[in-house]
């Protein structure tokens, strides 16, 4: 009969312990909130304790969220918690896309949120940013064209006259934000002017041109509207350097020249080649022609034989023929002064 005593009184001391536990617990919770809370609160930011605890349920980091509001509204931007949640959520830099607002305030830029936050999820994976973006609009940059980076340091063109030329230029630009979300990069505009730069010396008659008229590059160049689809505006192009280069027309003279020089040893070794396997061929035909003669020849002495013994021919004739024969065989060898056993006439 005990125990439902002793239940009965100790059940409100239980429950004022669960109670303490649990204040302790929100105490702590919310004394981790209080710092920024605070903060916010001096500054005329004022977030809601709520907030704070629901920005922490989402994942969110208040701090970071509460230190730019106070931020933006130190320089007189309005801007709630939510559409600052909403790009932290959305993976931009909240930081940047508040200094970037007040940098474009400062300077007279019309930027609102939304393009300030299109803009920095645009930029997101590269090296550029939404402040970097705005900065460059404030005070233009210089691209050097080409990019050192690249490996190279000159654009290299052609004039007419076959002499190379090497220009260096400085490009200055100045970033449209309106045309920033989908408009080329720095990329881009190096290309375009390079190519610019090798078409104009290319069209100079000699580089001498090039070299007494150096700002005809960049008015030609700048003419052409370079910046139709980037994300720049182009005020300037500057000739750093120009330098001459090698003859190249007298190389490619050369090489040709030398080209040709092969192709006509070529040609050459091919007649040369022709005309020995001519020979060779006339060389065999007259071997062949040879052949046929000694053929002929061995046939005499049968048909003599064959006209002996038929009676077609007599002995004296075989005699006349073959004295004729001896006689022919003796002034033939008299004709050859430098035959041995046969002096020459005058030495006898």
């Amino acid at each position: 009969m005990m125990f439902p005593t002793v239940f009965a009184m100790s059940l409100p001391v239980i429950l004022g312990i669960i109670g303490a536990v649990i204040a302790i617990i929100v105490l702590i919770f919310l004394a981790s909130f209080f710092s920024i809370w605070l903060r916010a609160w001096v500054a005329n930011a004022y977030v809601g304790p709520l907030q704070l605890v629901a920005m922490r349920l989402r994942g969110v980091p208040c701090a970071l969220v509460v230190d730019a509001r106070i931020t933006a509204l130190k320089a007189g931007l309005k801007v709630e918690t939510d559409p600052l949640e909403a790009h932290y959520l959305a993976g931009g830099n909240i930081v940047h896309t508040v200094q970037a607002l007040i940098a474009a305030e400062k300077a007279g830029i019309p930027l609102d949120w939304k393009k300030a936050c299109a803009i920095d999820l645009s930029t997101r994976g590269t090296n550029k940013s939404v402040l970097e973006a705005v900065l460059t609009s404030v005070n233009p940059k210089v691209i050097d064209c080409p990019n050192p980076k690249g490996g190279r340091h000159t654009i290299d063109g052609v004039a007419k006259d076959g002499i190379q030329v090497k220009v260096k230029a400085r490009v200055t630009v100045r970033t449209s934000l309106e045309r920033f979300i989908g408009g080329a990069q720095e990329e881009t505009i190096i290309a375009r002017v390079g190519e610019g730069i090798v078409t104009t010396i290319g069209s100079a008659d000699t580089y001498k041109f090039v070299l007494e008229n150096p700002d005809r590059i960049s008015k030609t160049v700048l003419s052409r509207g370079l910046d139709v689809g980037t994300a720049f505006d182009i005020i300037s192009i500057d000739i750093a350097d120009v330098d001459v280069g090698d003859n190249v027309g007298a190389q490619l003279q050369a090489a040709q020249a030398e080209a040709n020089k092969n192709m006509a040893q070529a040609q050459a070794e091919i007649r040369r080649a022709a005309a020995v396997a001519v020979e060779q061929e006339m060389k065999a035909k007259v071997q062949e022609m040879r052949a046929l003669v000694v053929e002929a020849e061995s046939k005499v002495p049968l048909a003599l034989a064959e006209s002996l013994r038929t009676g077609k021919m007599g002995f004296m004739d075989f005699y006349r023929l073959e004295n004729i024969k001896s006689d022919t065989q003796m002034r033939h060898s008299i004709g050859q002064p430098g035959d041995q056993g046969h002096p020459p006439s005058g030495q006898l």
